[in-house]
């Protein structure tokens, strides 16, 4: 099957170069198209992608069709690809809060797959969570679940909503993650360290306690208990986060993140 990547940027282009590497899609060059001069002449030169910046040239051929776009972008884009699209076409969204009900009615087909993935994508680490219309086959879901977990690992959802939810929790997921690493790296200069040494003691500590608990069978709180003992510095400091809500404030957030979701998705 032939796919086209419309948007060549950051998540456009790693889904497509991650495809490819994979070999997914067998000797058929993936098609992109983008509008910058300066993208598209990086494409070229490196020679491993079809590039266009015109849909006529493209989108006839496509018979997947991935659209990486930012949402504001939707509307005049999809009136351009209505007349152009093959009646069995499928389309894959990384556009966030744009329903699979609004893309198929501004495109006129029922093939649809919604997704939703975070940054580590761009490493390889990746979580992309999607859901499909009942008109795409399982052959075709199962193809949408290997092309989309070439980014790191890919979950099939129940419901579309359940993109909604997924997104405030693996979708913005990372940035809370920045934060708290933030939050730690301001510590460790509060105690007079450098960035640099800041940085390394917080990135190892993550990189540690998430390696050992995906290799253990404790949950979160377990972990804790046994990090943390009895009116010792640690418990010190789990007690204060208590304190301060701090987990009731990133459930909050999550949430936050979800009601927005909502928000977007009925502009």
């Amino acid at each position: 099957m032939k796919l086209l990547v419309i948007g060549a940027g950051n998540m456009g282009l790693t889904y497509a170069k991650a495809i490819n590497d994979f070999g997914i899609l067998g000797d058929d060059k993936i098609m992109i198209l983008d509008k910058s001069p300066e993208k598209l002449a990086e494409l070229r030169a490196d020679g491993v992608f079809e590039v266009f910046e015109e849909l006529p040239d493209c989108l006839p051929k496509a018979d997947m069709i991935m659209v990486a776009v930012k949402p504001q972008h939707k509307d005049g884009l999809f009136q351009e690809m209505k007349p152009l699209l093959k009646a069995d076409a499928l389309i894959i969204s990384v556009m966030a809060g744009v329903t699979i009900e609004s893309m198929q009615n501004a495109l006129g087909l029922s093939k649809v797959v919604r997704a939703m993935p975070n940054l580590p994508a761009q490493l390889g680490l990746g979580m992309t969570t999607y859901f499909s219309d009942t008109s795409v086959s399982n052959e075709e879901q199962e193809l949408m679940g290997k092309l989309l977990g070439s980014t790191g690992k890919s979950l099939k959802l129940d419901k579309e909503d359940d993109i909604n939810t997924s997104t405030a929790i693996h979708g913005s997921g990372p940035a809370y993650i920045f934060y708290f690493m933030q939050a730690m790296m301001d510590a460790a200069e509060h105690y007079g360290y450098d960035e640099a040494t800041a940085k390394l003691l917080v990135t190892q500590t993550f990189e540690g306690a998430v390696q050992q608990y995906k290799e253990g069978s404790f949950t979160p709180t377990e972990w804790m208990d046994r990090v943390a003992s009895k009116g010792g510095t640690t418990r010190a400091a789990l007690n204060k986060f208590d304190e301060e809500n701090v987990r009731e404030g990133i459930k909050k957030g999550a949430i936050a993140c979800y009601d927005r979701a909502i928000e977007l998705s009925k502009i």
